[in-house]
């Protein structure tokens, strides 16, 4: 595999890590399981990344957002909340998608590798010696596939966008700033922001 790409997606991310390169390598596996590229608009592509909120290698779904193009700002990728390294990678188009978990194959390697020591120890990553992320980013990226990764067979998968994409800023009545109109929330006789409303949704 070329490692440029793993390159570019730890610059993305913004350190070198483990869970990146896991999640660049389930993105380019399913990628190359529903024959597709790396998608630039929200039509073509949509991912459902399982990782949850505040655990260990939330990093994967950065691997993932860099080499599938399913992007928060697009919004063709969410967030399960399961809190598992996955992901189903759906084809609009034709309405396939395939699902690629991280499986542990090689994880005692990574939990006992230099750079997860010092992780375990409180240093922030960006301040741990590039060589000893590499060590510890190789032994993900050059594994054989079947040790880190269970490919899924394609399947059928019926999409169904429930709205599109709605267009239009409005600015808020209160504090002026520009809001998207599904977001605005009337009060009185006034539309606001949902900071500005009071209301939690």
């Amino acid at each position: 595999m070329d490692k440029e790409v793993l390159k570019k997606a730890f610059e993305f991310h913004g350190h070198i890590c483990w869970a990146s390169a896991a999640g660049v390598r389930a993105g380019l596996a399913a990628l190359r399981e529903l024959d597709v590229q790396r998608t630039g608009s929200s039509d073509e592509l949509h991912c459902k990344v399982e990782i949850g909120e505040n655990h260990g290698a939330q990093c994967f779904a950065d691997g993932v957002q860099y080499v599938t193009g399913c992007t928060l700002g697009k919004g063709n990728i969410e967030k399960t909340g399961w809190g598992k390294l996955a992901l189903t990678l759906i084809d609009k188009k034709i309405e396939k998608a395939v699902r690629i978990s991280y499986k542990p194959g090689r994880h005692k390697m990574i939990a006992e590798s230099s750079f997860m020591r010092k992780r375990g120890q409180g240093v922030p990553p960006t301040q741990i010696p590039p060589e000893e992320a590499w060590e510890m980013a190789d032994i993900v990226w050059e594994a054989p596939e079947s040790e880190v990764l269970t490919v899924g067979s394609v399947q059928e998968y019926r999409w169904e966008d429930d709205f599109g994409e709605i267009m239009g800023l409005t600015p808020c009545s209160h504090c002026g700033e520009l809001v998207s109109k599904v977001y605005l929330r009337v009060v009185g006789e006034k539309h606001m922001c949902i900071p500005c409303s009071g209301y939690e949704r």
